[in-house]
């Protein structure tokens, strides 16, 4: 768990220094919680280090609004070795990137789900890409080999991306795992972000089960070019 630069204060906070069909869904959707990914600091940055804290419960990040574009990113994805830009995209009318990691209980508790509701999406037109943004210094089981291994044991759809320099993350202004942006695309317009908000109302600590309701309204509604409600409930604080 951490915190987000400007953002508020939590308890059971940690610091860390930077050296792939959905069975039928009653609702249409799925849903996620946070989890955290550490603090970044930019590679060109010398001797004294920026110390970037990144919280995941009960904090709601103060970073980017809706209408947001989203920036270019140049990623591998260690599974096949392939690089991964933000172009290779941009025929899709949508995009879905979620910022995840391997080891957070939070993303643990949605994998099977994140994976199912990607799968059902991606035959519907969605693109979707996940990224992981923790450093293999505090978590090394977040790594590129286990990455590559925890997206074959889950079968992911997608691409999952390392971002070894968490300069992706602070573009995005990402401060949680997981944590989904849900962008649109309007012909040769840029993708803006429509949807940045949980997963569902499940979480490892309660009984409430897994759906995906939450996002998958919302990509359920960009698909079919209807608006996506403003109203949408923080992927960055815990109940």
């Amino acid at each position: 768990m951490a915190v987000a630069a400007g953002g508020a204060t939590t308890a059971g906070v940690r610091l860390f220094s930077v050296p792939r069909t959905l069975p039928a869904i009653r609702t249409s959707s799925f849903v996620t919680t946070l989890g955290s990914f550490p603090g970044r600091v930019r590679s060109n940055e010398p001797a004294r280090k920026k110390l970037l804290v990144i919280r995941a419960a009960r904090t709601e990040s103060q970073g980017v609004s809706l209408g947001f574009r989203a920036p270019n990113f140049q990623l591998p994805e260690p599974l096949t070795g392939k690089t991964w830009t933000l172009e290779d995209f941009e025929s899709y009318p949508a995009l879905l990137v979620m910022f995840i990691c391997n080891h957070c209980p939070f993303v643990k508790h949605l994998k099977k789900d994140i994976a199912k509701l990607s799968n059902f999406y991606m035959k519907k037109g969605l693109a979707v890409v996940a990224i992981s943004s923790n450093s293999v210094a505090t978590h090394p089981q977040d790594g590129p080999q286990f990455m590559a291994e925890d997206a074959k044991l889950y079968n992911y759809p997608f691409p999952y991306l390392y971002d070894e320099t968490q300069d992706v993350a602070r573009d995005f202004g990402a401060v949680c795992t997981p944590e989904f942006f849900l962008f649109k695309k309007d012909g040769r317009r840029p993708f803006e972000l429509v949807y940045h908000g949980q997963f569902d109302d499940s979480r490892p600590s309660n009984s409430v089960p897994v759906t995906g309701r939450d996002l998958s309204l919302a990509i359920d509604s960009v698909l079919s070019g209807q608006p996506v409600p403003s109203v949408q409930k923080p992927r960055c604080i815990l109940p």
